[in-house]
């Protein structure tokens, strides 16, 4: 389980296809406290660490992920967004994050506020994901409160620190990222899909 506040940033400096996987080798400042057979959020995706040095960590996605991430669009060069699973004594700093992206959605617009930005995700509600205002939500990995709540989008607003210490300073319009919508609202969905339809 993890919280969607990201330890962080990597970046991919191998990318290797072997049948339907994908493996990965992230550099980052956290991949020497890594161990095998770890799980490890990147951009929001849970992701086992299969081998690790000094500097750098390797991870292997299966098609599925590929298929419901953004994966596919990392290359060499690419920045992710990682954070190790919580402790079992630590603090809920976010909101509860599995690691499994529900969906992606297309950045639609950012624009800066007065020394924060505000981000405008679009994404496909035919599958019966929802946001509402003031909710949680995570982009990317990253925790967040959603803004705005419409039926296919949501925004988002990123303060400087989190602006600088996380892969929102690269996210342009036009990128798609991952999206994790809040537990609680996926099951309270489920339960009233359930009332209404059997």
């Amino acid at each position: 389980m993890f919280t969607g506040i990201i330890e962080a940033l990597g970046k991919v400096i191998g990318v290797v296809h072997e049948l339907q996987n994908v493996h990965l080798t992230i550099q980052s400042p956290v991949s020497g406290e890594l161990k095998v057979d770890q799980s490890v959020a990147h951009n929001g995706i849970c992701l086992t660490v299969v081998a690790c040095d000094a500097t750098t960590h390797t991870v292997t996605a299966v098609s599925e992920t590929i298929r419901k991430t953004n994966l596919s669009d990392w290359k060499t060069g690419s920045l992710v967004n990682l954070e190790r699973c919580m402790p079992a004594n630590g603090r809920f700093d976010g909101h509860i994050v599995q690691g499994h992206v529900d969906q992606t959605a297309k950045c639609i617009g950012r624009t800066e506020e007065g020394g924060s930005w505000r981000f405008t995700f679009q994404y496909d509600a035919s599958t019966g994901n929802v946001t509402v205002e003031k909710g949680s939500v995570c982009v990317n990995g990253v925790s967040l409160t959603v803004v705005d709540a419409a039926v296919e989008s949501f925004s988002v607003a990123i303060i400087p620190y989190t602006f600088e210490h996380t892969q929102f300073q690269h996210l342009l319009v036009g990128d798609m990222v991952n999206i994790e919508f809040d537990i609680l609202g996926k099951y309270m969905r489920r339960l009233l899909d359930k009332q209404l339809h059997g």
